[in-house]
């Protein structure tokens, strides 16, 4: 499946797969567009996280139809869940206090890979190639810490609905004239 990332010239640069001498030049002329829009500058391209070495290969899958362990687990999701994974993870002591990432959204997988758990808004191209809606986001994390995440999630879901409780009730009364 590692061919397919040859299908997006940024994301083939984020997982260190090499583009071939035919593929070379959509890259830069990906690039050159990006730049030509000011949509990014050409040093924000070292700065982009990026895989140390390629991947000997790369499987997409249902987490619970895994073939093998995940490196990275990806979740697509409304902002209201990926808050809750976040929290999870934070409670979990699991490292990721970056700041939410955006374009490319394939930089997150290796971020994760980093710095642990990962909140990121997508980018274009991924929303369009991966049909992601407009209301939904990614948090990535470490397959390492998918335990850490399951075991911390009822937890911060209690609470979540304890304080959504609380919340409302003191909106109720805030908003209450006499």
């Amino acid at each position: 499946m590692r061919e397919n990332h040859f299908n997006c010239a940024v994301g083939a640069y984020t997982h260190n797969i090499a583009l071939s001498s035919e593929r070379e030049s959509e890259a830069e002329q990906t690039l050159k567009m990006m730049f030509d829009l000011d949509y990014i500058k050409p040093e924000d391209v070292a700065l982009i996280p990026r895989l140390p070495e390629a991947p000997a290969a790369i499987v997409y899958a249902p987490l619970g139809e895994a073939a093998v362990p995940p490196d990275v687990v990806l979740f697509a999701c409304k902002p209201s869940a990926a808050m809750l994974l976040n929290e999870a993870a934070n409670r979990a002591g699991i490292e990721g206090r970056k700041p939410i990432l955006g374009r490319p959204t394939c930089m997150a997988l290796p971020a994760s890979l980093q710095h642990g758990a990962i909140l990121s808004l997508g980018c274009m191209g991924n929303r369009v190639y991966m049909g992601l809606g407009e209301e939904e986001m990614y948090f990535v994390l470490r397959g390492k810490d998918v335990a850490a995440i399951v075991d911390s999630l009822p937890i911060v879901a209690k609470a979540n609905a304890a304080l959504r409780d609380y919340a409302e009730v003191r909106c109720s009364e805030l908003t209450t004239t006499e």
